[in-house]
């Protein structure tokens, strides 16, 4: 079946709202017939700056971090998907929108299904959010996910109306 979603990408910081919008994903995916791509951005551990040498990067902690994402990366895949369409996992490191944004250019993705947490106020102000950068720049499509308890229950969408 030719369809508009064969290669979907979701980006996952194992938050329960990241663990929300990929079970709707592997709904979505089987649907359509398409491949999930499961994406984990590390942010690279800088040690404070020294006046003299200005950040440091610790290369050992990094690549002990990068390990560890792969291996819970692939748990989270193996649990939630299992056998029932084909899934990639992806570890990467750098400022997290910038490299969801690289791999969907890169890698021809047609759609990104992204939670949101909902930060508003002050604390949108602080932190930003990955999923505003994500919607803004992104070369595909991008359906963005809110927590079920906010009015959208992800179980029952595709269940048949009678």
């Amino acid at each position: 079946m030719n369809t508009p979603f064969n290669r979907i990408l979701v980006p996952i910081d194992f938050s329960d709202y990241s663990k929300a919008a990929l079970k709707f994903s592997v709904e979505f995916a089987e649907k359509f017939g398409a491949e999930l791509t499961l994406i984990y951005v590390v942010e690279p551990f800088i040690y404070p700056p020294d006046f003299s040498m200005g950040q440091i990067a610790l290369p050992a902690v990094n690549l002990e971090l990068d390990k560890r994402a792969e291996e819970q990366l692939g748990k989270l895949a193996a649990a939630e998907i299992g056998d029932r369409l084909k899934v990639r996992t992806v570890v990467k490191s750098g400022t997290p929108f910038v490299e969801i944004l690289d791999y969907a250019k890169t890698e021809d993705i047609d759609l990104i299904i992204i939670s949101t947490h909902g930060h508003t106020g002050v604390e949108h102000l602080l932190f930003g959010s990955t999923t505003d950068k994500v919607v803004r720049k992104s070369p595909c499509p991008v359906l963005t996910l809110r927590d079920p308890v906010k009015g959208f229950d992800y179980k029952n969408f595709y269940q048949k109306k009678d």
